[in-house]
């Protein structure tokens, strides 16, 4: 999906990732991330977004939640970290690092309430009446006062399976009243997703039909008396979606590939974010004709079409991607390579959800690649090993 935008817009990401595969710094079923080029593009994001007045929370479950990269990230002076599950609020807390925005896409479990109010985030979006009530029980045991956001929908909104979620708008007005009685909480705004999506056809990234239930959402709890502070408007939030999203009312985003530049608009590398990730493997057999590489990486939504293999140069072969019901053990190619041969790949894809290893490269762009660090797809930190050890 994105290999040809991978190649004209960061070549140096390829030769840096195959000079560290060389080395043995990096294994098979591996994403490797220029860190310098996500900082551009983090940079780049909050420079629009300021002009546009919206407020960014920077999103990690792309990149594995990597405690380094956030970490990197909130130096260029993002507001904080939206976590979408539990699991990765957690992950985050053992870092020190500020979540923001909790409890959209998933809903904070029971148990983990209380710990949650007390790391202080900015909002926590709540799908249930019930859930805004344990919020505030937490927060009157803490002695505080927690801002929450509603989770809206309405039919005809778009709805991914396993988010079917919050709050129609024909019955806002009287969740609104019953929240507003609750003591330890206050309304301060809406969300939705996802609210821009990229229409291939057209060729660029336009309002799903959710952004007008969100906007109508708001006028609702004005309605109401709420002083709306955040209108919440994410997906596929991008330098070339910010002004849209301002235009609409929205104040708060979330970039997530954006940073990376791995967005279905950059297909054609011809976005201003730049790829700054990309997937490594390695040949491992041949099976009557075709290559198989090491999986583990593979995201059956990321359009994943095709590879570069390097064999004292680099080839292009097509991807036979797995089916949905199979585990991506390895991944075939149409074409036959070299055992051991390096493989790349450049897709949109969620970290978080793969067995892949992510390898933080500084320096690719001066041409002195240094490896900051290994880690797992939940931000785990992996000893480095050159693969030389008893040689």
């Amino acid at each position: 999906m994105l290999l040809k935008a991978l190649q004209k817009q960061n070549p140096a990401l390829v030769e840096a990732a195959l000079l560290l595969w060389q080395q043995g710094m990096i294994k098979p079923d591996s994403y490797v991330i220029d860190v310098d080029q996500v900082r551009k593009n983090a940079r780049l994001l909050l420079e629009t977004a300021t002009q546009c007045g919206i407020t960014l929370y920077l999103m990690s479950k792309q990149f594995g939640r990597n405690p380094l990269l956030c970490k990197l990230l909130l130096e260029c002076g993002y507001q904080g970290i939206v976590a979408v599950d539990f699991k990765e609020a957690r992950q985050l807390y053992q870092h020190n690092l500020p979540v923001a925005h909790i409890g959209h896409l998933v809903q904070i479990p029971s148990g983990m309430v209380d710990e949650v109010v007390s790391r202080h985030p900015e909002v926590i979006t709540v799908y249930s009446v019930a859930k805004a009530r344990e919020i505030a029980n937490a927060a009157v045991r803490q002695n505080k006062e927690q801002a929450l956001l509603l989770k809206v929908w309405h039919p005809g909104d778009l709805v991914y399976p396993g988010q079917e979620a919050g709050f129609s708008l024909n019955e806002l007005p009287i969740v609104i009243n019953e929240i507003k009685a609750i003591p330890g909480i206050r309304l301060v705004g809406v969300t939705h997703f996802p609210c821009m999506l990229f229409d291939n056809e057209k060729g660029k990234t336009l309002p799903s039909p959710n952004l007008n239930t969100l906007i109508e959402a708001k006028s609702i709890l004005e309605q109401q008396g709420i002083p709306v502070e955040q209108v919440n408007g994410p997906s596929a939030t991008s330098v070339e979606s910010l002004p849209q999203l301002a235009k609409w009312g929205v104040t708060h985003a979330e970039p997530g590939h954006s940073l990376t530049g791995t967005m279905p608009s950059n297909q054609q590398g011809n976005q201003p974010e730049h790829v700054a990730m990309l997937y490594l493997t390695e040949i491992s057999h041949c099976h009557q004709g075709k290559s198989h590489c090491y999986g583990g990486g593979y995201y059956r939504r990321g359009h994943l079409s095709n590879a570069l293999v390097y064999d004292q140069q680099w080839q292009t072969s097509k991807v036979q991607s797995p089916a949905n019901d199979s585990i991506d053990y390895t991944l075939s190619l149409t074409d036959a390579f070299a055992v051991g041969s390096p493989v790349v790949m450049c897709f949109r894809t969620q970290i978080f959800v793969t067995r892949s290893d992510v390898a933080l490269v500084a320096g690719i762009q001066s041409g002195q690649p240094i490896l900051l660090g290994i880690y797992d797809s939940q931000g785990n930190t992996i000893p480095v090993s050159t693969g030389q050890e008893g040689l």
